[in-house]
């Protein structure tokens, strides 16, 4: 019954997304007649200047990077094309057409729930939260700690073992039995799998992989859902918290992800919900509790001493 809202709140992180780097700034003035001048008119309808900036807004950031001179000419064109062929739907009736009223009412609806969604979750989006969420989720952890590890995996105990003892060899190269013997990622690298944090990997090799030093090799082969590992760790670090550049990106998108989920709970909590059977007969109305639902019994009286 709970599961409505939250996939309410992905439909609208899907589509509300792309605008969250946005929220932060302060709407732009209205533009006069003056600084928007019409820059066409197709049947009659107008085409602004500003109608052509916001077009150029919402392209790939690859377009919106060629020269102006070059890319405002093609979006007219495309918008001409467009009002030609509104203009001719209208000519046909078609804004009457009950399917098309269906359509529009629907992105009537979309185009509301996105701009009370994006109202909503505008002050989570400033640097000024955004620097606070940091101070409280990022800034105080401490150092996280990395290893860095090659590995050598085989399919069959007996063919790990085997490995492992070529690579414990003396004057053995871990790399060079890796790159012979291994069938995993970076085998021709040498079975080198780089920095990696606990979580990065499943926990039966994580928990082998940090629980050894800097040029140790594991005493024997560790099984995981991939086949037999045979692990030796190069270096370990302590990695401290991103500065806020960096983590700024991740935390906008959180932000943003709880902002929305929240304010769809807050709604749909608010809101007067009525529910009707498929066929649109009333649905029973729930059972009362009882005054019994959740008791339990007393605890057993202790039976005297004979």
């Amino acid at each position: 019954m709970r599961r409505t809202a939250p996939l309410l709140a992905a439909l609208l992180l899907s589509t509300a997304l792309v605008a969250a780097p946005a929220l932060a700034q302060a709407p732009a003035p209205a533009a006069s007649p003056a600084s928007d001048p019409v820059v066409a008119r197709v049947e009659g309808a107008e085409i602004r200047l500003s109608e052509l900036q916001s077009e150029m807004e919402r392209l790939p950031a690859e377009l919106r990077s060629m020269p102006q001179p070059m890319l405002m000419p093609l979006l007219l064109d495309q918008l001409i094309t467009q009002k030609a062929i509104t203009a001719a739907a209208r000519a046909q009736g078609l804004a009457n057409d009950p399917e098309v009223q269906a359509r529009l009412r629907r992105a009537e609806e979309e185009a509301l729930q996105q701009a009370l969604i994006t109202r909503a979750v505008a002050p989570q989006m400033t640097e000024e939260s955004l620097r606070a969420r940091y101070q409280r989720d990022v800034a105080g952890r401490p150092a996280e700690e990395e290893v860095r590890a090659r590995h050598i995996l085989v399919p069959t105990e007996a063919e790990a073992r085997t490995a492992l003892a070529e690579a414990r060899a003396a004057g053995a190269d871990f790399a060079e039995v890796a790159r012979r013997r291994s069938t995993g990622p970076g085998s021709r690298e040498g079975g080198d799998l780089g920095f990696f944090k606990r979580g990065d990997m499943i926990p039966e090799f994580a928990t082998a992989a940090f629980a050894m030093q800097p040029g140790q090799i594991s005493e024997s082969p560790v099984r995981t859902q991939f086949g037999w590992h045979v692990i030796k760790v190069e270096a370990r670090r302590a990695v401290p918290p991103p500065p806020f550049e960096e983590a700024q990106e991740a935390l906008r998108q959180r932000a943003f992800e709880e902002a929305v989920t929240a304010e769809v709970e807050r709604i749909r909590g608010a809101a007067r919900i009525e529910r009707f059977a498929m066929d649109g007969s009333p649905l029973p109305a729930p059972a009362a509790p009882s005054l019994l639902d959740g008791a339990a019994p007393p605890p057993a009286s202790p039976q005297p001493r004979r």
